[in-house]
């Protein structure tokens, strides 16, 4: 939920240099998708629901990919580069830098915390102000703390300092209170102390964890907020760990869209972005994906099997194994089962695409009927029309695309093939196996027949001593003989 409220004195830092190594993908870290956005669009959309008056982005690795996605999704947003000195310090040094008259608090996230959510970082926020702390942390506790930060605390249980975990004592290693990286600073204690911060460490980073130590020595108050659910502070550093973020904001989502009003099934096998919307009364069946801008309205019914990606289905409609991408499907309309809705289908209200059919760039009228074994290609399709089983409209012609249009009340036979560039009129008819190359007159029936031949004998002739020759035989004994049989009683 967006926070309309502007905080002037609120500004955000979201780093988003790293390459991200362990991923082992060309792609940078932060453009992993879950949920239908990728990583850094997750943070960012968080950021933007506290409404900070600034919001700064740091990038390095595969800088214009990174700055471009994020302009993408929020173009107010100030992209700043890491220079040649490593380390999260850095990063957000530079950052202060882009906004160099700013003297309210400072919250920093990682491009690759993606489940946060603003309610929590809101009350971070909310606590280091009533605790006038120069510095709040965000921990968590988990029962493996490999890989992380620690919080040491002091015996009064004020935070000291933090330590990563490639300079941690033993001691220290065995601290389960961890560092979600997450923090509220500030600003005037963050300029401050980052300028006397080094890089006297195992990884030689100028590390943002050092400021807490430093406004510890200078008697300046610290603290740290343990979350209560430890799962929303993951990392995604690898492809397990993606999966998992992706999984644990699915079932999130699922259970958001649940006690809105839609029945979920099966939210094991059901998947739905972020961005998708649900409304009231909406069935959702297992084994469907409802992705990225997808609309379902009041009373559809989407599954089993199925999935939607930038699809608007319409009230009443039924959708069941089926894949749709950039489709319209109208009120009371029908699909499947096993169809396929290329983009640009649009089917109206109280339509029909059935079995095994697959359209593509084409408009199939209210009340329309495309129901089984059809390609529907570049095509208007009026209203209550009725295509035959095994209906093409051959739209290429090795050069070009081109269209068919149908009109209204128009029945076609089985195993029909519209020609295309061709128009059949209003309420004409096709015959069975019909190849229209022409355009049909409002109300006619058009017909490609061609007289049938029968060679008697072929196959004694081409296909001596088969099992074909050896049933005609016996057919054509039993014919004789019982002709023979009715002119003797005749």
């Amino acid at each position: 939920m967006t926070n309309n409220a502007l905080d002037a004195n609120l500004a955000v830092i979201i780093l988003a240099a790293g390459q991200g190594t362990r991923m082992k993908s060309a792609l940078p870290k932060v453009l992993h998708r879950i949920g239908g956005r990728p990583l850094v669009g997750h943070v960012l959309d968080t950021a933007r629901d506290l409404g900070p008056g600034h919001v700064v982005v740091v990038v390095r690795h595969e800088r214009d990919l990174v700055a471009d996605a994020v302009t993408g999704i929020a173009d107010e947003v100030i992209v700043v580069d890491q220079d040649e000195i490593p380390g999260t310090g850095r990063a957000v040094e530079v950052s202060l830098a882009a906004i160099p008259d700013f003297a309210g608090d400072v919250l920093v996230l990682s491009g690759d915390v993606p489940l946060l959510d603003a309610g929590t970082l809101g009350a971070l926020v909310g606590d280091h102000r009533a605790s006038g702390a120069a510095v709040t942390l965000l921990s968590a506790v988990l029962p493996d703390a490999t890989g992380y930060g620690r919080v040491i605390r002091d015996p009064d249980g004020s935070v000291a300092r933090v330590v990563e975990q490639k300079d941690a004592s033993a001691a220290e290693a065995a601290v389960t209170e961890i560092n979600a990286g997450v923090y509220v600073f500030r600003s005037t204690v963050l300029r401050t102390e980052l300028a006397r911060v080094g890089t006297d460490n195992a990884q030689g980073e100028k590390y943002l964890t050092d400021v807490i130590g430093l406004a510890r020595a200078g008697g300046l108050p610290v603290t740290a907020s343990v979350v209560a659910d430890a799962t929303l502070t993951l990392g995604v550093n690898d492809r397990a760990q993606l999966a998992e973020a992706g999984r644990l904001l699915n079932a999130r989502t699922v259970r958001r869209w649940q006690l809105a009003g839609a029945t979920i099934q099966d939210p094991a096998t059901t998947w739905i972005d972020v961005t998708a919307t649900l409304a009231p009364d909406v069935t959702v069946l297992p084994n469907t994906h409802i992705l990225r801008a997808t609309t379902v309205a009041v009373g559809a019914t989407i599954g089993p099997d199925t999935s939607l990606e930038d699809c608007e289905v319409g009230e009443n409609a039924t959708v069941r194994r089926a894949d749709a991408t950039l489709a319209v499907i109208g009120a009371n309309a029908t699909v499947g089962p096993f169809a396929y809705l290329r983009p640009g289908t649009v089917l109206a209200a109280g339509g029909k695409i059935g079995t095994f059919v697959e359209t593509k760039n084409s408009t199939i009228g209210e009340g329309s009927k495309v129901p089984h074994l059809s390609y529907i290609g570049d095509t208007t399709i009026g209203r209550g029309v009725n295509l035959g089983a095994g209906a093409i409209t051959a739209n290429y012609d090795d050069v070009t695309k081109h269209r068919t249009e149908i009109g209204d009340e128009v029945h076609s036979g089985s195993h029909n093939v519209f020609v295309a560039p061709v128009r059949i009129g209003d309420g004409a008819k096709t015959g069975a196996g019909a190849v229209i190359r022409k355009d049909v007159p409002p109300g006619a029936l058009a017909l490609s027949v061609a007289p049938q031949r029968n060679i008697e004998g072929w196959v004694d002739n081409h296909r001596p001593g088969t099992a074909a020759a050896a049933a005609a035989a016996r057919s054509r004994s039993a014919q004789e003989q019982g002709d023979g049989a009715q002119e003797e009683h005749g």
